[in-house]
């Protein structure tokens, strides 16, 4: 078994297993996972999916997977952790742009089962990318945290690409309505825009008459276009509460509430909790599935 050491603003593992043991639990963004070699089931939500060598999984920040090993198996876990944006040293890259992109992934990729990725190229551009920074981890250790947080990014680039893609997103079964999934990528993608969430505007971009924007959403979706889109907008206050030194203000103004008290209102009805007993509690409410219960395995 080897563990690498741990760099910020990201934490890099490499660990071969022959059977699956229970982690600490730890409320960072996300996992991107790795098989490098191996065979055996992915769980999530009591969802199974089998695994091979180069399949590449996203772990949600919940305590709600686990893998069964039937073969011994190499993983590669690199995880997203809330330091990079809490981080007061300059590095080359946009912070706030950085954790945009990372929120979006973390607020739509579907926490069920699956490789992540559909396209072999892209699974090889990642493949070249983590073996990169495995190297860079082993030879240069804390001298290459910027270069590896170059490499996290491209990573982060071929994820939320790859994301865009897919039918991620929670909807009835047996919903094969392609547009319905684009409008909610449009919706998503534009989550902080609020003059491109009015129905004239998705009506202008989706080709439907205004009055009929809404009664289509809520039939393909069963919900209201206006409560989620205040889901939506709430998921990622959640996030941002979690993981970034943004203040009520700023994140107020940022989605489109009318001030902080508006926020802490809407925040309360929708989550069940007030905002500072949320951050006392440190647990997501809205970004967790209806599935994903506190007694699933890790």
């Amino acid at each position: 078994m080897q563990v690498l050491e741990v760099y910020k603003p990201f934490e890099i593992q490499e660990i071969e297993l022959s059977e699956w043991k229970q982690r600490p639990v730890k409320n960072n963004f996300f996992e991107f996972v790795l098989i490098k070699d191996g065979e055996g089931t992915q769980c999530i939500n009591y969802n199974d999916y089998v695994y091979s060598k180069n399949t590449m999984f996203l772990l949600p920040p919940l305590k709600c997977h686990s893998f069964t090993i039937e073969k011994p198996t190499k993983f590669v876990f690199l995880k997203f952790t809330d330091s990079f944006f809490k981080s007061a040293n300059r590095l080359s890259i946009d912070r706030n742009e950085w954790f945009k992109e990372a929120s979006y992934v973390l607020s739509n990729y579907n926490q069920l089962p699956g490789d992540i990725i559909k396209n072999e190229l892209d699974r090889n551009y990642l493949e070249n990318l983590i073996n990169m920074i495995l190297q860079e981890s082993r030879n240069y250790g804390e001298e290459s945290v910027n270069l590896v947080t170059s490499l996290m990014t491209s990573i982060l680039e071929i994820l939320i690409r790859n994301i865009k893609k897919s039918s991620y997103f929670e909807l009835p079964k047996n919903n094969s309505d392609e547009r319905i999934t684009k409008m909610l990528t449009y919706i998503n993608t534009n989550i902080d825009k609020t003059e491109l969430l009015k129905v004239e505007n998705l009506a202008d971009v989706f080709m439907m008459s205004p009055t009929y924007v809404s009664e289509y959403f809520k039939k393909q979706v069963s919900m209201s276009l206006r409560e989620y889109i205040i889901k939506a907008k709430l998921k990622l206050v959640e996030i941002r509460l979690l993981n970034s030194d943004y203040t009520l203000t700023q994140i107020a103004d940022d989605l489109g509430f009318t001030d902080v008290s508006h926020l802490s209102k809407t925040f309360k009805r929708y989550a069940g909790t007030s905002i500072r007993e949320f951050k006392n509690n440190g647990e997501y409410m809205l970004l967790k599935r209806n599935s994903c219960t506190p007694t699933a395995s890790v």
